[in-house]
């Protein structure tokens, strides 16, 4: 069968698309923007992409196409899919259908940290033998590829709360009937298509709906948005984690690199890992605890989880230039621009921290989450702000209310400029959006390295 993927480069449906291609179909796709690292995936995998969505990519007709969730009416392809009356499906849909029937499923939702949790929980099964399945909206750096059928009947998935497609609103993950669910946290956020946080619970308790009554449901118990998501119904075991909860850790470092995993009063495991911050041991617990209910034992997880190299986009240091380190990370949420620059701050102490921030997420751009971006960025030491083009309010605001140093920019060059001036011996710069940012990681490095000779 010849699959067509409208969108392919997204993480979700590049990652698809190697499934697909492992079933066995001829897979293509197009997207309006291909670039690394999901580009690169999927060419090595075979698939060819397409630039753009002019409708002669449909011609000769494909068996199936895939449309995904950033493409609405109006699109050129999407148009011609409709007037030609070609069959089309959603991706979620194709998973649940052709990809998930009679597997385990180990589902990770979530506002924050599903991708590095599910990629925990992915790298722990395979540490254990358990030679899993995964779809994850990422790439790990345990794996080559951010999608795989697996040989066992695990299947571990990132669970996305986002709408399916411009034809089925409902979330993602409300197709993926999980047998283990882990639910990291519950913040607002995709504004653009939620009206307010309600309306987000109550997509979440969908999906504890589609949780058997013998699976289990893993949530930290101090999380008040989750709590409300509970109480409207649980049909399913359940285990909490972090503060209130049944499981918790003791750090036995500041940052969150050496900590311990306690059921009640007793010590179950010890961890020490590469991985910093609090919100990486809360996504390490809710992997630990997934990984142990299909047999994994605490202490064999956290002999896994010294071995875990990380999550591309995921505070990645992309280089280090006689002591000046630079970070790409996957900033989607001031909430995620916190605690990764909480995370960085203890473990580098008083190095100095510059955050170079796109606020480019749907939400963001709207503005939604204005009043929060500030004081987000307490523990760096200078924050330069980059207003992309078609944002909906003033950025403004947000330089004039930091409680550190700032600046608003609207093109690069001064911003490298700037940032080349700021930058000295032992400085971090974290450079935090969840697009290409216009090449910028490349140009900066370029830079720097240019600028030390």
């Amino acid at each position: 069968m010849h699959i067509h993927i409208l969108g392919i480069c997204g993480t979700f449906m590049g990652s698809l698309a190697q499934l697909a291609k492992a079933l066995g179909h001829r897979v293509t796709g197009s997207d309006q923007s291909v670039y690394p690292p999901m580009s690169t995936q999927l060419e090595a995998a075979g698939i060819e992409l397409i630039q753009g969505y002019d409708p002669r990519q449909l011609e000769p007709a494909p068996d199936l196409v895939i449309i995904g969730n950033a493409l609405s009416r109006g699109n050129e392809a999407v148009e011609a899919v409709l007037n030609k009356g070609l069959p089309y499906t959603s991706g979620p849909q194709w998973l649940r259908e052709h990809v998930l029937p009679g597997k385990w499923v180990l589902a990770v939702a979530g506002t924050h940290g599903k991708t590095t949790t599910a990629s925990l929980l992915a790298w722990i099964l395979e540490y254990a033998g358990m030679a899993p399945g995964f779809l994850i909206g990422g790439v790990t750096q345990n794996f080559p590829q951010s999608a795989r059928l697996g040989d066992t009947p695990f299947f571990v998935i990132e669970a996305d709360e986002y709408d399916s497609a411009f034809f089925d609103k409902r979330s993602k993950f409300v197709h993926y009937q999980p047998r283990t669910l882990v639910l990291n946290n519950l913040e607002f956020d995709h504004a653009d298509i939620f009206d307010s946080l309600a309306d987000i619970q109550k997509q979440f308790h969908h999906l504890l709906r589609t949780v058997p009554g013998d699976g289990r449901v893993i949530y930290p118990a101090n999380d008040t948005a989750l709590k409300s998501v509970i109480k409207k119904g649980l049909w399913s075991e359940s285990q909490t984690f972090g503060p209130e909860g049944q499981w918790q850790s003791k750090n036995l470092a500041a940052d969150g690199s050496h900590f311990a995993l306690y059921d009640g009063d007793t010590q179950v495991a010890e961890v020490q890992w590469g991985m910093s911050g609090q919100h990486n041991v809360s996504n390490a617990i809710g992997a630990m605890l997934a990984a142990r209910h299909v047999g994994v034992t605490p202490e064999v997880s956290a002999r896994a989880l010294a071995e875990f190299k990380g999550v591309k986009r995921r505070l990645e240091c992309i280089a280090d230039i006689h002591s000046v380190k630079v970070y790409d990370d996957f900033a989607h949420h001031p909430t995620a621009i916190h605690t990764t620059l909480e995370g960085l701050r203890a473990r580098v102490g008083d190095d100095k921290i510059i955050a170079i921030i796109e606020p480019r997420s749907n939400t963001m751009r709207l503005g939604t989450h204005k009043k929060a971006l500030a004081p987000s960025c307490v523990h760096a030491n200078d924050v330069l702000w980059y207003q992309p083009p078609h944002t909906d309010w003033d950025m403004h605001e947000v330089v004039n209310s930091s409680p550190v140093p700032a600046k608003l920019y609207h093109e690069l060059d001064t911003l490298i400029h700037d940032t080349l001036a700021l930058a000295e011996a032992d400085t971090h710069i974290v450079i935090m959006s969840n697009g290409s940012f216009e090449g910028l990681h490349q140009k900066l490095v370029q830079q720097l390295t240019k600028h030390a000779m």
